[in-house]
């Protein structure tokens, strides 16, 4: 029995085809949705990158992404574009959604409110209609959220247990999908409010290394302003250590850990940069307001959103930029790869590579002496010792020339 028991032992070797985890990114097309798509490649998840028909693809070109177009404004067109990826998928959704579309400068209040607000609402209903929640819906709000708290010095961080009270037609648009998602019945939500991103392609912390680099730094308000950061690389990997957690109804404000002033970070760039020369230039407040009230009355009437509006000064003029982290690195386990000193000298290093920074000329170098044509002719022809003294003599002509016009 035992021979024949060995004689039957065998071992079958099938080619199971390996099954990934489906994530999408909406807003992928964006700065920080960018960064999410090349991380969830990294990490091996079947990706989906949420964008619109005019969307630029510049840093999606990697052949393994998945495009789908979602129109979050119009229920009747997502629920059927949704519809359509669930049959595609044998009636499977995605396990996890990061959702970092939405509108950081807008014409008018309307408009934050039906992008980023009324679009996610939509979103959401949908993918609960379609039978489609994910395993975690990860929502990328803002600090902004909150508004100013704690603005009298000495300046307290601002926690989960601050009322939030945002100042801004953008930080309201995000609080209203936050109240929305924790009302969501069996919705399995993730809130990250990430204070100032910067990193490479981001485009706002640029307008400030361009004027820095033509030699002017400009701050706003004589007050003290505690300010933080967090790069880029750094809130996606934050974002994806939820994703390893398997975290649910859970928010977090997110900062490299670090607090700076304005001019900590102006330094840094003018060090990046090599620029030793800087006239800073501090304007009250009251400058800064009616220089944003023009670009906002410029927005209103010609239907363009500009970077200096109302919402731009609110944000400006808050002095207290800190916040709670504890719960990121006691539940996530998270630390900052990047200190602000090397996420700006990362981030100006590309601005450099890619032309959004003027390169340095190089220093001017002397030609060389035009010598005449004639010359060359001679010093190249074989001639006979009879010629070669003619050739000499040409020569001390054209140097006496030169030495005359001199």
């Amino acid at each position: 029995m035992v021979e024949m028991a060995t004689q039957l032992s065998f071992s079958w070797d099938l080619d199971v085809p390996e099954v990934r985890q489906r994530l999408l990114v909406t807003g992928a097309s964006g700065f920080i949705g960018s960064f999410m798509v090349e991380r969830a490649l990294e990490k091996g998840f079947d990706v989906w990158a949420g964008i619109r028909s005019t969307s630029s693809r510049r840093y999606l070109q990697d052949e393994r992404i998945h495009f789908i177009e979602l129109d979050y404004a119009n229920v009747d067109h997502l629920h059927n574009q949704l519809l359509d990826f669930k049959r595609e998928q044998d009636g499977q959704g995605w396990d996890y959604i990061i959702h970092c579309a939405g509108a950081t400068k807008c014409p008018n209040k309307e408009v934050f409110y039906q992008v980023n607000f009324v679009g996610t609402r939509n979103f959401v209903d949908e993918l609960m209609r379609c039978q489609m929640v994910p395993r975690q819906f990860i929502f990328l709000s803002s600090l902004g959220a909150w508004g100013p708290q704690h603005e009298r010095m000495p300046h307290q961080p601002i926690t989960t247990d601050d009322e939030p009270q945002p100042n801004t037609a953008y930080g309201i648009s995000k609080l209203c999908v936050e109240e929305y998602l924790k009302d969501a019945e069996r919705f399995p939500w993730v809130v990250f409010r990430p204070t100032g991103v910067y990193g490479p392609r981001d485009k706002d912390y640029l307008l400030m290394v361009q004027g820095i680099q033509r030699g002017f730094d400009f701050a706003l308000g004589f007050k003290h302003q505690d300010i933080t950061f967090i790069y880029v690389r750094d809130l996606v990997k934050a974002v994806f250590l939820a994703i390893e957690k398997e975290v649910t109804e859970r928010a977090y404000f997110v900062t490299d850990g670090d607090v700076h002033t304005s001019k900590d970070f102006s330094q840094l760039v003018k060090q990046a940069l090599d620029k030793r020369f800087v006239i800073r230039l501090t304007a009250p407040l009251w400058l800064g307001r009616v220089a944003c009230s023009i670009g906002s009355l410029y927005s209103r009437l010609t239907g363009k959103a500009v970077t200096l509006n109302n919402d731009k000064y609110r944000i400006l003029s808050q002095r207290n930029w800190l916040c709670d982290t504890e719960p990121l690195v006691s539940e996530l386990g998270f630390k900052a790869d990047y200190d602000l000193a090397r996420g700006t000298r990362e981030t100006i290093a590309w601005y450099l590579a890619e032309g959004w920074l003027k390169t340095k000329k190089t220093p001017y170098e002397p030609k060389a002496p035009i010598v005449p044509k004639s010359l060359n002719v001679l010093k190249s022809l074989k001639v006979p010792k009879v010629l070669k003294d003619l050739k000499e003599k040409a020569s001390s002509i054209v140097n006496r020339k030169s030495f005359n016009r001199k």
